[in-house]
């Protein structure tokens, strides 16, 4: 998987994302084979190691961006990109600064994003590629054909990452109704769906970049992840030890943060969300508290299924309380316990005929 980006450089992939009125420029500069050096930041540590050039102080446009690349020297902008601050400048960074480009430009451009924690928009003129450099991150814009074809390569293997995580949460499903679940059958749920969590982030990434040209995409992604983040919450919170300090939230991080090669180990990953003590057997019955599959049920929000698991304590029990018993619980009234009840008897019956 591909390191996540950070706050700063996804701030600065929007501000160069398709159909952005600094793209219109960039994409202009491009198709005139010129080159441009760029500073998204006219603060005072900017001003300190420009030299030359002359002020500017005019509205930004697409059209006096590409214009003023047409000189050599650098071009400033206001960090809100509302203002051209100065142009033609020469840019005088730190000589000390490690760089690993090779061109002026680009090596300007690196020493001023490291030293300052700035964008800086290197555009080639030879190689008709467009750079950004925030801190240490640098990043090749790629066209918009490249990043819909990846993107959508991205949303096929998402789309069979998730046929997949639904067929292993069914088999959990019935598993959980017939108490016969072990946290084996728990711990591959969670790897299926960190993958598919994981895909999602990657698609998400292409789709700053894509901006305005990535609506459809999204649409699809939004489709493909309706229910997946709830669902591994809920999971964890049905099997997390109950004297772990860890809560879902933070399990859920600390997941993310694991290479495929500890997500995929079993025991480390069930040890890694405090829902195994060391030593623990992953094929040893475990009994579900139950908000995952309440979660499904119409008419029953939330704060209900807090309420009913934590009246009787597992799934078992809700499945085999009585409509009186469910409606003796505080906020359940008549209509929501028949419902309750009857929900749970039709997903204990879908998930067994789900099961064979």
């Amino acid at each position: 998987m591909e390191p996540k980006p950070d706050l700063a450089l996804s701030q600065a992939l929007s501000q160069v994302a398709p159909g952005s009125p600094l793209r219109f420029g960039l994409d202009r500069i491009l198709s005139s084979s010129r080159g441009a050096l760029i500073v998204i930041g006219d603060g005072s540590d900017v001003l300190n190691i420009c030299s030359g050039g002359f002020l500017l102080d005019a509205a930004f446009s697409h059209q006096r961006l590409s214009e003023l690349a047409k000189m050599d020297g650098a071009i400033i902008l206001a960090a809100d990109l509302s203002r051209i601050a100065r142009a033609n400048v020469h840019l005088v960074p730190n000589p000390n600064i490690p760089t690993s480009e090779t061109g002026t430009r680009h090596r300007t451009a690196e020493r001023v994003a490291r030293s300052l924690n700035l964008p800086v928009i290197a555009v080639s003129e030879s190689r008709k590629e467009i750079h950004v450099y925030v801190g240490e991150k640098n990043h090749q814009v790629l066209s918009v054909s490249r990043l819909l074809e990846r993107s959508n390569q991205a949303i096929q293997t998402l789309e069979r990452y998730r046929a997949r995580l639904d067929v292993v949460s069914r088999k959990l499903s019935a598993l959980e109704v017939e108490d016969l679940v072990t946290m084996r059958h728990v711990v591959e749920v969670l790897q299926r769906t960190e993958m598919v969590v994981r895909i999602s982030t990657e698609i998400e990434h292409n789709l700053i970049e894509l901006g305005s040209d990535g609506r459809l995409v999204r649409l699809q992604l939004e489709e493909l992840m309706v229910g997946v983040e709830d669902d591994r919450r809920l999971l964890i919170i049905d099997y997390l030890q109950p004297d772990t300090d860890l809560d879902a939230r933070e399990a859920m991080a600390a997941m993310a943060e694991l290479d495929d090669d500890a997500l995929f180990d079993d025991e480390q990953l069930a040890r890694h969300l405090h829902l195994t003590r060391a030593g623990g057997d992953l094929d040893e019955s475990r009994e579900p508290r139950g908000f995952r599959l309440l979660s499904k049920l119409p008419r029953v929000n939330e704060i209900h299924v807090m309420r009913v698991v934590e009246q009787f304590g597992s799934l078992r029990k809700i499945i085999g309380a009585s409509v009186a018993d469910l409606e003796a619980v505080d906020g359940i009234g008549p209509a929501r316990a028949k419902a309750l009840k009857d929900g749970v008897v039709r997903l204990a019956g879908d998930s067994i005929i789900d099961q064979y």
